[in-house]
């Protein structure tokens, strides 16, 4: 009677793509950072300008683009210690009225610290009206090359009138 034993040099393949899965690897660095993010679409200076108004919406409308160079600090006190700028863009991408949904496309560029020059690049689907939503990290430089991971944002507060947000960011990244 035969008795199936498995060759050890087909296992190996496997062993090794699984060595090789993100996050599983024993020599990556893993970050969280915490900090908030204030977009301003309102007031004199502005941190955030629609470029592209598709829709005649008061706030944002399907379709509408909107550029910004954000201030992250470490508080949701504008005045509180900063962290860095989110400089990218965001669009409304859903129709309906009940689902709002953008598109973001950011780096968040840090100005402090060991972190100073180094960079992080967000690009998801953003369902507003969500308490916790969750966007990938693709990338980033510097201290941040290589980086990939994840950022679950919350809306501090919103002023529905003018837009103006203050987003908590939860940024968790390997290299």
């Amino acid at each position: 009677m035969a008795i199936f034993q498995p060759n050890l040099f087909l296992l190996l393949p496997l062993v090794s793509v699984l060595a090789m899965a993100p996050g599983l690897a024993t020599g990556d660095n893993a970050a969280h950072l915490h900090f908030y993010m204030h977009d301003t679409l309102s007031g004199s200076t502005p941190s955030a300008v629609r470029v592209v108004r598709v829709s005649d919406a008061t706030v944002l409308g399907f379709g509408d683009v909107v550029v910004t160079d954000d201030p992250l600090t470490e508080g949701p006190d504008l005045r509180s210690a900063p962290v860095g700028r989110s400089q990218g863009l965001y669009s409304m991408v859903s129709q309906g009225t009940g689902d709002a949904a953008l598109l973001l496309g950011l780096n968040l560029v840090f100005t402090e610290g060991s972190r100073n020059g180094s960079t992080l690049a967000v690009l998801g689907w953003d369902a507003v009206y969500l308490p916790v939503r969750e966007l990938p990290v693709v990338g980033g430089s510097g201290v941040f090359r290589l980086a990939r991971g994840y950022a679950l944002i919350k809306t501090y507060s919103l002023n529905t009138t003018t837009g103006d947000a203050i987003l908590e960011w939860d940024v968790f990244v390997v290299q």
